[in-house]
């Protein structure tokens, strides 16, 4: 890739503006969460069907999906309740049966943390990941996966984890919230996925304005994305709200995706669109009073992410933000860029 000449103080700029905090916070640096689910080691061990499980660390989502095609009812009910932090978290397995599994691993867990994850005011909550390490993951569904014709999976930047999933602050700079408002756009026979899978940089530092994050992240992006195919899903249109941006961008050329949107973007990690090798439809959104326009749009010595997608000669087709207002407005009920992100979903923009 291309680096950019432009001076180290811009870089520095970078690495101060790019989470959105003011203030250096090297001491926030984030180990990223890779390998297996929580649970692997007892999965692994457990022969009591009378054949192997397939290893969460080492078979496809499409293996995993065979291996549970294969089970009768009853086999499939006895893996949900005596490994369910595996079955939850592990891609390729039917999302009814990872719904019924986190449910499980979160009112067993009885942790006061994630206590705003197993129902408000009686509602039931599709939580298609669940994993408890670190600062948490999640994932949760908004609509039914199983008939939906369109899907659509946001992706977060940072600071989300299991805490921040669904703040009542800053409702539409959380995962939850911008998955909500799309649902709520784009109507019938379509679902949202707010995913919350990968360590996000926590403040200002190092970890925002380097790709080491990212890279751990869109590995985990594209199992996921792999895993909904394995289940018959369709191919979603994936949203990817600033540092997302950044993982959407180095998973995209493995990414089974129909449409690529990034909106409130630091940069891509790619030159152009033709840079990020993918079939997908690339669209980017910013709006004018969003303060990630002050990152210099640099890449030097790993430090910054490259080319505004917004820019005309980075190639993706726009989508208009004037209305979103900063920052976390691009779903804001009311706005163009909402509209047109349900327009992107629904597989009707052009």
């Amino acid at each position: 890739m291309r680096r950019y000449a432009r001076p180290l103080v811009a870089v520095a700029m970078a690495t101060t503006v790019v989470a959105g905090t003011a203030g250096w916070a090297s001491e926030n640096a984030q180990q990223a969460l890779t390998g297996p689910p929580p649970g692997t080691a007892s999965w692994r061990a457990d022969h009591a069907l009378g054949r192997e499980l397939p290893d969460p660390g080492r078979s496809t989502p499409a293996e995993v999906a065979r291996f549970f095609r294969g089970l009768t009812e009853a086999q499939q009910q006895a893996l949900v309740v005596r490994h369910p932090l595996v079955v939850g978290n592990l891609d390729g397995v039917p999302v009814e049966l990872r719904y019924q599994a986190n449910t499980l691993s979160l009112r067993a867990g009885n942790d006061p943390r994630y206590a705003h994850l197993t129902g408000a005011a009686g509602r039931h909550r599709q939580i298609l990941a669940f994993d408890p390490r670190g600062r948490g993951q999640v994932a949760e569904v908004f609509g039914d996966l199983r008939t939906a014709r369109h899907v659509a999976v946001v992706v977060p930047g940072s600071d989300i984890d299991a805490g921040t999933f669904d703040r009542t602050n800053d409702v539409y700079g959380t995962p939850s919230g911008m998955a909500k408002s799309l649902y709520a756009q784009t109507g019938r026979g379509s679902a949202v996925i707010a995913w919350a899978g990968y360590t996000t940089p926590v403040g200002v530092g190092l970890d925002a304005a380097t790709g080491s994050l990212a890279k751990a992240g869109a590995d985990r992006l594209t199992r996921f994305a792999a895993g909904l195919a394995a289940d018959s899903v369709p191919a979603p249109a994936v949203f990817c709200h600033s540092y997302g941006s950044v993982v959407c961008g180095l998973a995209a050329s493995r990414l089974r995706a129909a449409d690529l949107v990034v909106l409130g973007s630091p940069g891509m990690r790619a030159d152009n669109v033709a840079d990020l090798h993918t079939t997908a439809r690339v669209w980017a959104a910013k709006d004018a009073t969003d303060w990630i326009d002050d990152v210099p749009n640099v890449e030097v010595a790993g430090l910054g992410h490259g080319p505004d997608p917004t820019g005309p000669g980075f190639g993706a087709r726009r989508v208009p933000a004037h209305d979103a207002h900063g920052h976390t407005g691009y779903f804001a009920p009311g706005t163009d860029s909402l509209r047109t992100f349900a327009s992107i979903a629904r597989g009707e923009a052009r």
